[in-house]
């Protein structure tokens, strides 16, 4: 009954689709002239062959997947993957990320139409979705048409799960259409066992799997030059309510540090013009790396608005700090500070890892702080001694090599999926 008054509210919202999308496309929330798409129509044809569908919503999902990408295609030649994503951002990423045999479309609103439209094009052999997208009518459409499903690294949140539980049986329906559930912690795996999900297994987290970041030889080199030896640091995928924090925070190390750079990396690039008039708010010298190239020498503040950089500052930043963290939004995954020998520093706010920094704590590789005073200690001692800060890079590095087979494992559990579509 929830279900179709769903997927009635759907079909009754298309006349208002246009006006929508018009209005996230202003936002930069849309790519103009890939619009179509979210209705579902295809910019690019079918290749021939078996195809898999991998679905990532935004980001993080993206960045968890590319490894997952490459072991499908190597499995068989004659196999291509359909990356979707949502948002511009992830689909920027993952154009200059995608081996040869792989292609991306912004995935469709969760309309009927759009879905069909979607589905009748690509013609699936397998579906992957990835972490916790669940669209009603997309799964049930695709189920239809006797697809076989995964979720992989998938990740119910107490957050998550306290919403699906107020509609048990709509979510056990749902998550009924998966054939294989992969949780990446064992939080997760007990709450979808909870929602009554079936093929529950624990594999870990795919990051764990990625490679780190690459970053270009040329920029990485300009950027080491540019700045020498003035004391770095990096304040990574940090959110509203935490740039005011670490502007603080530099303010007080650089009273005691003369040249300190402090690099400034938002989770969402868009928000540099913001973070810049904050920072000069602040009183202090602020560049956008979007608009210029390299820090000058009285540059406080480089506020990183770019685009798949992250290997640049992890590579010349010791210190990393993880954002999403100061503040209740759960944090962001350490690992790849961890795999590039970043000292590891994050809030109290890190529900979205638990796994990780649990074994990050056991083996004393990061320094967790309770708040914006601490940050700075914690910064400031880590910056002070080199001692230290090598064997916290060294003991996170380790547990970040320790769960590297994870994608290994995650292919096993698919190949009863993926041995009938290449029969």
């Amino acid at each position: 009954m929830i279900y179709a008054l769903y997927r009635g509210l759907t079909d009754a919202a298309g006349p208002f689709v246009p006006l929508l999308l018009a209005r996230r496309t202003a936002a930069g929330r849309e790519d103009p002239a890939r619009r179509g798409e979210r209705l579902g129509h295809a910019s690019i044809p079918r290749p021939a062959g078996p195809l898999i569908w991998v679905h990532a919503a935004s980001v993080g999902e993206v960045l968890s997947v590319q490894v997952l990408v490459r072991r499908l295609l190597e499995r068989d030649p004659r196999l291509s993957v359909l990356v979707t994503t949502g948002t511009v951002t992830s689909a920027r990423l993952i154009a200059e990320r995608l081996p040869e045999r792989a292609m991306h479309q912004f995935a469709p609103l969760d309309r009927m139409a759009f879905v069909r439209r979607f589905l009748d094009h690509w013609q699936p052999n397998l579906a992957i979705w990835v972490e916790s997208e669940i669209w009603p009518n997309m799964l049930t459409e695709t189920e239809k048409r006797g697809l076989p499903i995964a979720l992989v690294n998938a990740r119910m949140s107490e957050r998550s799960f306290r919403r699906w539980r107020r509609l048990p049986r709509l979510i056990r329906r749902l998550l009924g259409i998966f054939r294989v559930i992969l949780p990446w912690d064992e939080r997760s795996a007990r709450n979808f066992r909870a929602l009554g999900a079936r093929g529950v297994g624990q594999v870990g987290n795919l990051k764990f799997s990625s490679d780190p970041p690459d970053a270009e030889l040329e920029a990485l080199a300009a950027m080491r030059a540019a700045i020498g030896r003035r004391p770095v640091w990096l304040a990574a995928s940090t959110h509203a309510g935490e740039e005011e924090q670490i502007v603080q925070a530099h303010k007080a190390l650089a009273a005691k540090r003369p040249g300190l750079l402090t690099v400034l990396a938002p989770r969402h690039p868009d928000r540099g013009e913001e973070i810049a008039g904050l920072v000069e708010a602040a009183g202090l010298r602020a560049l956008r790396r979007s608009q210029s190239k390299l820090p000058w020498t009285d540059t406080d503040v480089l506020v990183a608005d770019t685009i798949g950089e992250m290997g640049i500052w992890l590579r010349v930043c010791p210190v990393a700090f993880i954002g999403g963290s100061l503040v209740p939004f759960g944090g962001h995954n350490p690992i790849e500070a961890a795999q590039l020998g970043a000292a590891l520093v994050y809030g109290p706010h890190m529900t979205n890892f638990p796994d990780i920094t649990a074994q990050l704590g056991q083996a004393r590789g990061a320094m967790p702080v309770a708040d914006a005073a601490a940050l700075t200690a914690a910064v400031n001692r880590l910056l002070d001694d080199p001692v230290e800060r090598r064997r916290m890079a060294r003991a996170a590095g380790a547990v970040a090599q320790r769960n590297r087979g994870v994608v290994s494992t995650v292919m096993a559990t698919l190949e009863p999926l993926i041995t009938p579509i290449l029969a």
